[in-house]
């Protein structure tokens, strides 16, 4: 692969995979207009991989009291006792995406070609989007999520396996609905995608065993380009988020819906 090639795919990645614009969907919609073929999956891992450091590095400090509260168990006082809690939630969210990704993964696999959906799908996440920027009610902190609600933000995350219906824009909407702060239902979703790329990652590490060393550099130029440009699409997600700015998402997602509908159907 051309290393130039590398950096924009790793750029693409890094944007979509935290923008509320549904990075699957652009896939599809790039493969069927552009003649964009998708990544290998050894590629697919660097650019995953990419995306992942950025949220590590960028949300640290969480993560490590999220750890340090398992780790210190013992420690009954507010602070670690609100992390655990937390640590909790994300799992019952992830359990619930994981077993609903398990059993519905040749469904989803067999329609994620159709341009019909990912344009409804799209139109869906401009929805949702533009609602939540409407929606005041909040009540809580990540800490009083609560188990049903973390149920309910993970089968938000799994219909988000639909091609067009943004991961990041479903279950930051969904927290919001719930009665999240506006700023909290954003680093309780960017938290939720550790997981969820790890798991994706973890059954595919096997195809590594056959990457060839002479493309190394180029992939590691990509993940590079991702772990820059989804760290810097976080930071501005999380002001937009708090400022109740998403509907921006919402009118390129039906614009692109909309041009996608009638470019196809001509």
């Amino acid at each position: 692969m051309q290393f130039f090639k590398a950096i924009i795919l790793g750029i693409i990645q890094g944007l979509t995979e935290f923008l509320p614009v549904s990075s699957s969907g652009h896939l599809v919609l790039a493969g069927h207009f552009l003649d964009f073929q998708k990544p290998n999956i050894s590629f697919e891992i660097f650019l995953h991989f990419g995306s992942l450091l950025a949220v590590l590095i960028f949300f640290r400090k969480d993560i490590w009291s999220l750890l340090e509260s398992l780790w210190h168990f013992q420690k009954t006082d507010e602070t670690h006792t609100n992390n655990r809690k937390v640590v909790w939630f994300l799992l019952i969210a992830t359990v619930v995406t994981g077993a609903i990704g398990l059993v519905l993964e040749d469904f989803f696999e067999s329609i994620f070609s159709s341009i019909y959906l990912v344009a409804s799908m799209l139109l869906v996440t401009g929805i949702i989007l533009f609602i939540s920027d409407k929606f005041n009610s909040q009540r809580f902190a990540m800490p009083k999520i609560g188990w049903k609600r973390s149920v309910i933000i993970g089968l938000g995350q799994s219909f988000a396996m639909f091609p067009g219906l943004s991961r990041s824009g479903t279950t930051i909407a969904v927290g919001i609905f719930s009665g999240l702060k506006r700023e909290d239902a954003a680093r309780f979703s960017f938290l939720l995608s550790v997981p969820a790329i790890l798991g994706a990652n973890i059954l595919k590490i096997s195809e590594l065993s056959q990457l060839s060393a002479e493309y190394v550099p180029s992939y590691l130029g990509g993940a590079i380009a991702a772990f820059i440009s989804g760290y810097a699409v976080i930071s501005w997600l999380l002001k937009l988020v708090k400022k109740s700015k998403l509907k921006y998402f919402s009118y390129y997602c039906w614009l692109l819906a909309i041009i996608s509908i009638v470019i196809y159907s001509l």
